[in-house]
């Protein structure tokens, strides 16, 4: 069993051992039903009164990356009074500085509750809550329908508010907190507000502002994590901290974890220490301690994770530093084992409401029900929920979509209100998103409607490739821009996966149209593709100091700032550049050895040096650029690297590396003889961001992101692309109904984003390596009523080929009127124009079945005919690409009408047709076949319904016995 199954099975028995126990669970949260009113001291000093004004200042992700963690405003205090700093500092966002402490706020004293001071004249009733002005309660329930009016003014007991997309949500939760104060059924000082962004944070409180005034400032709106710093922060001796405690991201964390492994002589090759910080976060998101890690551990990997946790909350107590997980889970622990300070704040924060509570993770889930009441008294508790289980988009950081389904058996006697009226899409956009959501089982029922009438139809397109698609993207935004009132700031483009950017970003530079990536950064901006272009850049370019010393390091080969001090100054000393200097760590001449450098530097030093010049021979003998940059990243370890790594994040990294692959073998298929510095030219002007026109005034630029940033989000225009099995939904959550559920869920967020229009989009070919690789269309596109779609183009270049007949939509490519497609560039890199698309030899011809509107049914064909998107048909490769090395057979040696590749003599590593693998990224698949030889070897894996092609020199598949 691999370390990841094996941490999976460790996770899903824990889970079932909290299910089963959550009774007990509940009990630790204290039973003391006495509370009593009472003075709120948050600190005993200065310092711990200053350490309690860090506002809003965590990570906007449900689970927290580390990013934009605050620095506490004692640590700044304390520096300021030694004049060095305690801690390493962390970045803070802008709203630390705006936001104001309920706690000290407007009172000379730190140690007076803001709740306690007075209100302003003319707002107190005779038991000193507030009362309500004149006509303000009715001025806040103007303009609310009957369903909003109904949650804003709910009384008595737990409220789950079920808000579609698009249905006011954040409308009726400010409101609802203006109509407590409003009516004095609150203090300002006695509300909670928790979302999960800074931003969702900031708006809701300066809407509370603009209806409330100065009242709004003695509010808790916040985030998770920023309002745990506060408690944490407020009550630090109860937690054995000092209150200038460290917060650690990401980064920070995964280096102690480093540090945890060499003094634990934990081997980093079987367990990497980014690896081991991930699953010590994921067993922190679920309220485990290092004890019961250790308990539960029941194999290898079980008890060095544990072994790991327990040393690095060790490390972390002993540098007075807490991880972002800690936040919530020492929170947690704090109030479940000190009952008085969990009644106080009970006491405290009468009124809890907690947005996108569809996003709450487990440790979240305690937190909050811990804070709402005394356990057998929960059915009494002010606690206001709102989320929709429709919109549960981030199980991958940790969310439980349980928590919102279970709201009312969690919380005895809780009163349902389901806002379904959209105010932000047509009609059409609506029922298509109804259509797809529909599809899910065991949710609630909902439809969203609007008054707003049916709008344009969805517009669909199915495009050759993804420049293809690319192209029909841009030209849409042209015809609109051109034809109605629409500008660039206008439109939104959105993918599943961060890879998918590449071939939009290319045609939006040379198309000039202005455009901003969100939530991501720009394809050739990236890291890893920095990285590789670096590389080849070192290629050509032996001089290239810049790009040398950026990836003299990476991957991490123990070469450190002295070791490249040593070669700069022998650089220094002669007169020459860095890489001629490097060239004599490898090559000693006239100039004599490079001094200082210690025996293991050096040899690093030669090994780095000959991957280049290796290289470099290639490139001196005109391979094409491809076949370089595959050898460049292989010889220098950065693919291994990679490939050995558990996280997931890296396995996006080898995703965007495939695509520059496919943009090279692109290049070099469409500029015959073109060398690796004729690409870099190119690339280094796609890349050259600071040319990118402005556009008008007021214009704006069109956004590109991906689904999972969109969240929250809504623009007039939206183009979703990718729409294709094993693209959107992602292949992983082909095999698996509860991710695939997820998938659907992304897919009806992304949906519901566009306002006016939407346009849904699919490749019927993408490059992956290289390789040109079909992929049957989504079957979300499927679930779409065919009424509600306009297919501009219903068929691919490849469909014409086959013969493909589409019943009831007449002949030809395009369908349904509109912009008639056109090429924009006789040169963009259409990689299928230049493939030939014949089947293979034992496929036969015959026809291609249809489903509805261009979408081929699933299933359709048999042996002998072009295959249905089950059984997708590869095309032949390009000009100059290998050529198949197999032997194919159909009829009685076929599996399920499919064609099956027998095995010819290759470097397969053992691995045969009809093998059972692993991969990490796509799960479990038969190996239907292999193609090419050698170091081209190429496996033809079966997951699912979709067929992948892997070499195998980098693939990540591990055979399952």
């Amino acid at each position: 069993m691999s370390e990841n199954d094996s941490f999976k099975s460790t996770l899903d028995r824990l889970r079932a051992r909290i299910d089963q126990q959550k009774g007990k669970d509940r009990e630790l949260a204290g039973a003391d039903t006495q509370a009593d009113r009472f003075i709120f001291n948050p600190g005993a000093n200065e310092r711990a009164a200053a350490a309690a004004r860090l506002a809003d200042a965590a990570d906007s992700s449900p689970r927290g990356a580390g990013e934009g963690v605050a620095d506490s405003y004692a640590q700044r205090v304390a520096r300021g009074r030694s004049g060095a700093p305690l801690e390493p500092p962390v970045e803070e966002p802008e709203e630390y500085y705006e936001a104001e402490d309920p706690f000290v706020a407007s009172s000379a004293s730190s140690h007076t509750l803001a709740g306690t001071l007075p209100a302003p004249r003319g707002y107190e009733n005779a038991t000193g809550a507030p009362r309500a002005q004149a006509g303000s309660a009715e001025r806040i329930l103007t303009g609310l329908n009957p369903q909003q009016k109904e949650a804003v003014t709910h009384t008595g007991g737990p409220l789950l508010v079920v808000a579609g997309a698009g249905s006011g949500k954040t409308r009726v939760l400010t409101s609802r907190i203006a109509y407590l104060i409003a009516t004095g059924q609150a203090r300002p000082a006695e509300v909670l507000a928790i979302t999960f962004t800074n931003k969702a944070a900031r708006e809701m409180r300066e809407r509370l502002g603009e209806m409330l005034g100065g009242l709004a400032r003695s509010m808790w709106i916040s985030t998770f994590h920023s309002a745990c710093v506060r408690i944490l922060r407020a009550e630090h001796n109860a937690i054995g901290m000092r209150s200038t405690f460290t917060i650690y991201d990401q980064t920070d964390a995964q280096k102690l974890m480093q540090m945890v492994c060499r003094e634990e002589n934990i081997d980093i090759r079987a367990y990497p220490p980014k690896s081991l910080s991930r699953q010590v976060s994921n067993l922190k998101d679920e309220l485990v301690t290092p004890k019961q890690a250790e308990e539960i551990a029941e194999d290898a990997t079980g008890r060095v994770l544990a072994q790991a946790y327990k040393s690095y909350q060790e490390r972390l107590q002993a540098a007075n530093a807490l991880d972002f997980d800690d936040l919530i889970m020492r929170t947690v622990e704090l109030l479940r084992a000190n009952p008085d300070i969990a009644r106080r704040y009970r006491t405290r924060f009468r009124h809890v409401l907690v947005d996108e509570y569809q996003d709450t993770n487990h440790a979240q889930y305690v937190l909050v029900r811990t804070l709402a009441g005394e356990e057998d008294r929960l059915q009494e508790s002010n606690l206001t929920v709102v989320g929709d289980a429709d919109q549960s988009i981030y199980a991958f950081r940790g969310a439980t979509i349980r928590n919102i389904e279970d709201f009312e058996k969690d919380f005895p006697g809780a009163t349902t209100v389901q806002l379904e009226q959209n105010y932000r899409s047509t009609q059409n956009i609506l029922s298509a998103a109804n259509a797809v959501i529909a599809n899910n089982a065991h949710r609630r029922v909902k439809k969203l409607w609007t008054d707003q009438g049916s709008g344009a139809k969805i517009v669909g397109y199915v495009a050759d490739s993804e420049a293809d698609e690319a192209s029909f993207v841009v030209d849409e935004i042209d015809a609109l821009r051109e034809n109605e009132d629409f500008k660039y700031g206008d439109f939104a483009v959105f993918y599943r996966t961060n890879g998918q950017s590449r071939a939009l970003e290319e045609m939006f530079v040379r198309t000039g149209i202005p455009y901003r990536v969100i939530g991501g950064t720009r394809f050739y901006e990236r890291k890893e593709i920095k990285d590789a272009i670096a590389y080849l850049q070192a290629v050509v370019n032996p001089d290239d100091t810049v790009s040398i010393r950026r990836i003299l390091n990476e991957p991490r080969r123990g070469l450190g700032a002295k070791a490249e001090e040593h070669v700069a100054n022998h650089a220094a000393k002669w007169g020459i550049s860095f890489g001629a200097a490097l060239a004599d760590v490898a090559h000693p001449g006239e100039r004599g050895e490079v001094r200082g450098l210690t025996p293991r530097a050096r040899n690093s030093m030669v090994a780095f040096a000959q991957a280049l010049e290796e290289s470099r021979k290639l490139a001196e003998e005109g391979q094409e650029p491809a076949t370089i940059l595959l050898k460049i990243m292989d010889d220098s370890g950065y693919l291994p690297a990679l490939k050995q790594s558990e996280d997931p994040q890296d396995v996006a990294r080898l995703e965007n590396l495939a695509e520059l692959h496919a943009v090279a073998h692109d290049f070099s298929a469409q500029n015959e003889g073109a060398t690796l510095a004729d690409w870099l030219d190119q690339v280094s002007l796609v890349s050259d961001t600071d040319k990118l026109p402005d556009g008008e005034v007021g214009e704006g630029e069109a956004t590109l992101m991906t689904v999972h940033t969109a969240k929250g989000l809504e623009f007039p225009v939206v183009f979703v692309t990718g729409m294709e099995d094993g693209t959107f939904p992602h292949i992983r959550s082909l095999s698996d109904e509860t991710e695939l559920a997820e998938e659907r869920r992304l897919a009806y967020v992304a949906f519901t984003r566009a306002r006016q229009r939407l346009y849904v989009s699919r490749a019927a070919v993408r490059s992956s390596w290289g390789a040109p690789q079909e992929f049957p269309p989504s079957r979300f596109l499927e679930e779409i009523p065919p009424e509600l779609l306009d297919w501009r183009r219903a068929e691919s270049s490849q469909d014409v080929l086959r013969g493909s007949t589409f019943a009831g939509y007449g002949s030809g490519r395009y369908y349904g009127g509109g912009v008639t497609y056109r090429n924009r560039f006789d040169d963009a890199p259409h990689f299928d124009d230049d493939a030939d698309f014949a089947p293979p030899i034992g496929s036969g011809k015959g026809t291609f079945t249809p489903g509805k509107l261009g979408v081929p049914k699933r299933g359709a064909g048999e042996a002998g005919s072009a295959p249905g998107p089950d059984r997708a048909e590869a095309p032949a490769p390009a000009e100059g690409a290998s050529q198949l090395a197999t032997e194919t057979v159909s009829g009685a040696g076929s599996l399920d009408g499919t064609t099956v590749e027998r095995e010819v003599a290759r470097e397969t590593g053992g691995l045969r047709v009809g093998d059972t693998v692993r991969h990490k990224a796509f799960g479990t698949g038969k190996i239907v076949g292999f193609e090419g030889s050698g170091k081209s070897t190429t496996a033809k894996v079966k997951f699912g319904s979709v067929t992948k092609r892997l070499m195998l020199r980098f693939a990540p598949l591990e055979t399952v016995k």
